[in-house]
């Protein structure tokens, strides 16, 4: 493809050389270079790609986008400079995949909490009702019933041009996809074309990468502000930052919420572990999913459903028969008489909301145990608000390891402990060794007593030093009791 093409849709701030050239393949890693391609110098957290140039070219580039021009330059080269290399990577990625974006219809979930589930449940229903459907997700990427294997909540913009053209090639309707704050800031996902955005809620999260609160909701409100005419943007008004998310966007806003007048409103009628008995829309239905975080995430999936153009009573049917995504509020009943709940909290918010669902079921029940850590080498100031919420919310906290990275486990467990006071201190154990903290939950547990697990959710694996080793809450839960 020659290079003013590519370009089209990106601002060049200068250029070297004519733009009437061809162009093999585009990169960001200097080692992996197509002949003839094009190289883009992104400035990431840790690694900055103008260091690499020198080695782009070496291997086979032969256009260099960057935002700092070389004092030296290859005449043999073609030099770009833009904004943000990130950005450009994006637009331009999309215009060499063909734009697949705007070949099907394509949303965005985002949110600091319920992304996974409330794209997921989009793509289930969407599938079941008869569409050719696409996913992108923490958990999963699908091409209908093609599962592709993930590690970024949203993938980088190669990655995921390369798989929307997949799924327009194999004929996908709809591609329902998690946006997170990372990706928009980053330019990941620049040029795509919505045809609607979904926001969730924010809360504290990510203060690691985005410093304050505002650049957070910044990153956020981003999303929304590159929303075109032609798109809905559905913010949960039961959110006191949904008006800000939405305050500049083009598209036709609509709302929906279980505290607050919107145009899609939602109550609990009824609640067990079993499921809850919901009125959404004034039509009462049974549904598998526990939680007033779950009721908001399956109101979400029934508005932007009719925003889609789906019918209301086969929504609300495929509603009813749904079950929970893997690893969110995934309960398992043992011999013991024992509930364990696995679920993949691991903000403050959702580990509030998880804990405030088990407490409005269990009323006069056994016990409630709390299983959680938090990661290494993010943010640190949310530890000892994760452990005031475990410790105020439950019988028994039982502090320990998440993914320690590249941190020391103890420490972030003495993070952790730092939020609380002598009296809860008392109620507390620290127990480094996950496995060992979820086999001790599991043992003073009696009958009829709870044990969350908290943190993990789906992941099978525990990050240490670099290294990934297979872990798996439910797996050490069931082999317990066996």
């Amino acid at each position: 493809m020659k290079l003013k093409e590519l370009l089209s849709g990106t601002k060049v701030l200068e250029i070297s050389d004519n733009d009437d050239i061809d162009i093999s393949g585009l990169s960001f890693d200097s080692r992996n270079i197509p002949t003839d391609a094009m190289f883009f110098a992104i400035t990431g957290a840790k690694v900055d790609g103008h260091s690499f140039i020198d080695a782009a070219i070496a291997n086979g580039a032969k256009a260099i986008v960057c935002e700092t021009l070389p004092e030296i330059k290859d005449e043999n080269v073609c030099y770009i400079k833009v904004k943000s290399s990130g950005h450009a990577l994006g637009e331009v990625a999309n215009i060499f995949y063909g734009e697949p974006s705007k070949k099907l219809r394509l949303v965005g979930v985002t949110g600091t909490n319920g992304k996974t589930t409330t794209a997921t449940l989009l793509y289930r229903m969407f599938k079941d009702l008869g569409y050719k459907t696409g996913l992108l997700s923490t958990i999963a990427i699908y091409i209908d019933n093609r599962e592709i294997e993930t590690t970024h909540t949203t993938p980088d913009a190669l990655t995921i041009n390369r798989i929307l053209s997949e799924m327009v090639e194999y004929g996908c309707d709809y591609c329902f996809m998690e946006a997170s704050s990372h990706s928009v800031v980053q330019g990941r996902i620049a040029g795509l074309e919505f045809k609607g955005g979904i926001f969730s809620n924010i809360t504290h999260d990510h203060l690691d990468y985005h410093k304050t609160f505002d650049e957070y909701i910044k990153a956020k409100k981003g999303f929304f502000d590159s929303l075109g005419k032609d798109a809905f943007a559905l913010v949960n008004s039961d959110d006191r930052n949904a008006k800000v998310m939405v305050q500049n966007t083009k598209a036709l806003v609509k709302t929906y919420a279980l505290s607050s007048p919107a145009d899609f409103m939602c109550r609990i009628l009824e609640h067990s572990f079993e499921g809850m008995l919901l009125n959404i829309d004034g039509t009462e239905t049974w549904v598998k999913f526990v939680g007033r975080f779950n009721a908001s995430n399956l109101l979400a999936v029934y508005a932007a459903a009719i925003l889609l153009g789906a019918d209301k009573n086969e929504i609300l049917t495929e509603l009813s028969v749904m079950t929970p995504v893997a690893g969110r509020f995934d309960s398992i009943n043992l011999p013991s008489g024992v509930t364990a709940i696995v679920d993949y909290a691991h903000t403050p918010d959702a580990l509030k909301n998880v804990l405030d669902a088990i407490n409005d079921v269990r009323r006069d029940a056994g016990k409630l145990i709390t299983v959680v850590g938090c990661g290494g080498n993010r943010d640190k100031t949310k530890r000892p608000e994760m452990a005031r919420i475990g410790v105020e919310n439950s019988d028994k906290l039982i502090l320990t390891s998440d993914n320690p990275r590249f941190e020391k486990p103890d420490d972030i467990v003495e993070d952790m402990k730092a939020g609380l006071n002598s009296a809860q201190l008392s109620q507390t154990l620290c127990i480094v060794n996950r496995k060992e903290a979820i086999r001790t939950a599991l043992t003073i547990a009696n009958k009829g007593d709870i044990v969350l697990i908290a943190g993990k959710g789906h992941e099978n694996y525990q990050e240490i030093e670099g290294v990934k080793h297979h872990f798996d809450d439910k797996e050490i839960v069931t082999s317990f009791a066996n």
